[in-house]
């Protein structure tokens, strides 16, 4: 028996490659004789870099850049292939680095990616793959272009202040002094969201609440978005504040998008092909994968679905493990997964269940009796 498994994180709990390896236990404890292949996974989010460096034997890397809030924090980062970064945004920005009681996208900033891929580019680096996701910010990322050379004056012709606040004084952009490196690069964005820069389905109507801001910030900061898009219009004609994905991670994907010319695409789609699981699912059995939490909203661009689509391509059978199973997830059914399973076997706290050791048991015992079945078919 060939299995191969491809579970992304269990977020707060068990990291993708701890998941991989309690199925594989499992799996082994059943029949000492499977082959069995565990890859680490991600769909663009949290553990993109892990997985594509680990996928791949890339390297790690580590800067002290700026914080959301203006103080320093040290970020990680991946190169892989000798000169391609991989970079998590929220590694910089991340909601995760603010305290809850100091979270507000007016004052969070994006200028510590910018000083990632300086660095990036020190060591090399001419390729990038960015995962979008998790950021404090909501500043169409301005302060991670500021990082890189470009200038954004206010109408007295001084730079203007970092956060979503300093957008809404942004009077000229000035292009011509960004890094001369930036020419030569090619920037792969892994988004899986669908918003536009501003409006309805905009990044501050839909995402900036969570990230502390009011209902009048809302509307103020949509406004500054929606002038500043206008306005670098007159700079760049081809570029859409209404185009599907430029809101991600607080518009850092029109950034990306329209001032670094990044191709945007699926997050799952991206990590598939660069660790080469395709090559992998066609001589297994079984493919695992699986989530914290399976819902109809797994749907919507999940890592277990762009697994479960591309080992139905070979027409392989799927099983997926989970934390919660939420309404829709019987959708997955007719996506690709035959068969899930929450790895809960017992009534307990939220609390225990996501402890990593609590967990991993779970998910190896659970693992184990699904496995039982096939091993006596």
């Amino acid at each position: 028996m060939k299995v191969v498994v491809a579970i992304d994180s269990f977020k707060g709990s068990l990291s993708s490659l701890d998941a991989g390896t309690a199925v594989s236990l499992a799996v082994k404890e059943v029949d000492n004789s499977a082959e069995v292949k565990v890859v680490s996974l991600a769909d663009g989010g949290e553990g993109t870099v892990d997985a594509l460096v680990l996928g791949t034997g890339g390297i790690y890397k580590e800067v002290v850049v700026t914080a959301p809030l203006g103080d320093k924090v040290t970020a990680r980062y991946g190169i892989i292939n000798g000169d391609t970064c991989v970079v998590e945004v929220s590694s910089a920005c991340g909601i995760t680095l603010v305290k809850k009681e100091e979270l507000n996208p007016l004052n969070a900033t994006t200028f510590g990616v910018g000083e990632i891929i300086l660095d990036a580019l020190s060591n090399g680096c001419r390729k990038f793959i960015v995962g979008l996701g998790g950021s404090a910010t909501n500043d169409c990322g301005v302060g991670m272009l500021q990082a890189l050379g470009f200038s954004f004056l206010d109408a007295s012709g001084k730079e203007v202040c970092l956060g979503a606040k300093g957008v809404g004084d942004i009077a000229k952009i000035v292009t011509d002094k960004a890094d001369i490196r930036l020419k030569s690069c090619v920037f792969e964005i892994a988004c899986d969201v669908k918003n536009s820069l501003v409006g309805e389905f905009g990044c501050s109507e839909i995402f900036s609440r969570q990230k502390g801001a009011t209902d009048e910030q809302v509307r103020v900061m949509d406004g500054y978005l929606n002038r500043f898009a206008d306005l670098y219009k007159e700079v760049n004609p081809l570029s859409d504040k209404n185009a599907e994905g430029v809101g991600a991670a607080g518009g850092l994907g029109f950034a990306f998008k329209y001032f670094l010319n990044g191709n945007m695409g699926s997050g799952i789609d991206l990590v598939i092909g660069k660790i080469g699981l395709e090559d992998m699912v066609k001589t297994a059995d079984i493919i695992v994968t699986g989530e914290g939490k399976l819902d109809g909203q797994s749907a919507m661009g999940k890592a277990p679905i762009g697994v479960a689509k591309l080992a139905k391509k070979y027409g392989k059978k799927v099983v997926a493990f989970c934390g919660a199973i939420g309404d829709g997830a019987e959708s997955l059914n007719e996506l690709g997964i035959d068969a899930f399973f929450s790895i809960v076997n017992s009534p307990c706290s939220l609390e225990k269940a996501m402890q990593k050791e609590v967990a991993f048991e779970n998910l190896k015992n659970t693992a184990k009796q699904v496995f039982r079945l096939w091993q006596n078919i």
